[in-house]
């Protein structure tokens, strides 16, 4: 039976024994050997998958988000907020609900993929649009936080990266050891932050890291912010990381990169984790196998060996953008209601 993170993890946690535990069974989540990804791109090490899109909301934000709502009951907090790209309303929205907590989301306008925001309309959050980006979006609740009782649920929120962490742990007793290597994609950059530390608590031996940006909404590979970041890939549609410096840490720290992929490539990777694996994510989860196709291209790993193993995260699952999925793919054949015209159709 799946505990939650909280529980299972709680001697790791800023958790005492005062803080009621709100929790949807977050965590535990699979790591996947991918065999299939390995042979196609002829990879020279294990590749496992820790897919976070079976989170209760769907994505990764969901480990952070027990902790971070359950902190604030404790406080005493009525009202949490947040500027999100999606996940992280869709999962502070539930968690708020779970307890009786009302959520306030700033996002912006039309930036938005319909299957996060209908979460966190679902749940009963107030949501907002503007007219701005994330980063905007950021600015506008941490001003809010500072003039209102309201509790900042981002990533800004160290319980959110005590959260998080988990994921870490995990992997290293699913694995009985650190990974040699360790990929993710970077958006807001809490998450790379959260698997270093974790990595850092839990064992002596911890692997590179390896974080990939979308090569338009890159401002730590290219050194600025970028003030109209477009992608793809809306879950890391983000020009101003709020944890830039700590990714940046994680990153020497582990001896790792941060490098960019294309959406082209974040599109190829998407398809082929359908398609060879039978795993759907939404497309900033896809940058990770996007960015590891392109390092293995260039020799990157040629030092591995059938022992190495490299673990990549899938961070939401791919109904949280449907439509994306759609303008993927070649679009029904509509014909008559017979067997031979369906038939003839599939080409039998």
């Amino acid at each position: 039976m799946k505990i939650g993170v909280i529980h299972k993890y709680r001697k790791h946690l800023p958790v005492t024994d005062k803080t009621p535990v709100i929790t949807l069974q977050e965590g535990s989540t699979p790591l996947l050997r991918v065999e299939n990804i390995e042979k196609e791109f002829n990879f020279p090490f294990q590749l496992y998958l820790k897919y976070e899109g079976v989170n209760p909301t769907g994505s990764f934000k969901d480990r952070g988000m027990t902790v971070a709502i359950s902190k604030a009951v404790e406080k005493g907090c009525e009202y949490v907020i947040c500027a999100s790209t999606g996940n992280t309303s869709a999962s502070a929205a539930a968690y708020a609900s779970k307890a009786k907590l009302k959520a306030l989301v700033v996002i912006p306008e039309g930036s938005i993929a319909l299957g996060k925001l209908s979460q966190a309309m679902i749940h009963g959050a107030k949501v907002v649009a503007i007219k701005g980006n994330f980063d905007d979006a950021l600015k506008i609740v941490r001003e809010i936080c500072e003039k209102y009782p309201v509790e900042l649920v981002n990533s800004l929120n160290p319980n959110r990266i005590e959260g998080q962490k988990t994921a870490a742990f995990e992997i290293v007793d699913a694995l009985g050891r650190a990974p040699d290597f360790h990929a993710m994609p970077v958006g807001n950059a809490g998450n790379i932050t959260a698997y270093w530390k974790g990595y850092k608590e839990y064992c002596a031996i911890r692997p590179v890291m390896m974080g990939f940006q979308a090569a338009k909404s890159a401002p730590i590979v290219e050194g600025h912010p970028i003030k109209k970041p477009e992608t793809i890939a809306t879950a890391i549609r983000i020009g101003n990381p709020a944890s830039w410096k700590k990714a940046e840490a994680a990153r020497d720290e582990s001896g790792g990169l941060i490098d960019k992929v294309t959406d082209d490539e974040i599109l190829s990777a998407y398809k082929a984790l359908a398609e060879l694996e039978g795993i759907f994510v939404e497309p900033a989860s896809a940058s990770t196998l996007a960015g590891l196709i392109k390092y293995n291209k260039k020799s990157y790993f040629k030092k591995a060996t059938k022992e190495t193993i490299v673990v990549g995260v899938l961070t939401g699952h791919g109904l949280k953008d449907p439509d994306r999925a759609i303008k993927s793919c070649f679009q029904p054949e509509i014909v008559e209601a017979t067997t031979a015209k369906v038939c003839r159709a599939f080409d039998l």
